[in-house]
């Protein structure tokens, strides 16, 4: 059952998993077999299973969900809420105009499953600030317009190269 949005901006924080991202695409799990001493008894039931995880395989009863070691960290080149894409500084002093949200685990004795989604910084701080949502359906923020298409611009002018031969004429 999905809850009001909280500070994390968004009532399920599932609604934005597609998959763990520690499986593979045949089925097995990468955290598993990478690193065994991170959760010896999850290893243990998955190396009898060839690391097939049990949870992302739909022949099981099991659900994702459910899965202790659940990991999706979004990396996205657009924001989730308003989908200003990002231009970056080829000399990365600019700040990047995308960041990555942390979404609101499951509340009670469940795992703590690290979920996150990427927004742009004045999205980020809106749903911070708890005056949106991530399922908001709104347009880029005009200064995060402004900032992109300065960057976009700053970005033609390198390009434009001009031989010395074309300065001296």
């Amino acid at each position: 059952m999905a809850r009001e949005p909280d500070v994390s901006g968004v009532a399920d924080p599932y609604a934005h998993v597609e998959r763990c991202d520690h499986l593979t695409d045949e089925g097995r799990c990468r955290l598993a077999a990478r690193a065994p001493d991170a959760d010896r008894e999850f290893t243990r039931r998955l190396r009898e299973r060839d690391y097939r995880c049990p949870y992302g395989d739909p022949a099981t009863d099991g659900s994702w969900q459910d899965c202790p070691e659940l990991t999706h960290v979004e990396r996205a080149d657009a924001c989730a809420r308003c989908g200003l894409d990002e231009v970056r500084d080829g000399l990365g002093e600019d700040r990047p105009l995308l960041e990555t949200h942390h979404l609101v685990y499951p509340d009670g004795d469940g795992p703590a499953h690290e979920i996150a989604v990427t927004l742009c910084r004045w999205c980020h701080a809106t749903v911070h600030d708890s005056w949106g949502a991530i399922a908001d359906d709104v347009a880029p923020d005009p200064e995060a317009i402004a900032e992109r298409e300065h960057r976009v611009g700053r970005q033609q002018r390198e390009a434009d190269f001009e031989t010395a031969a074309e300065r001296r004429e």
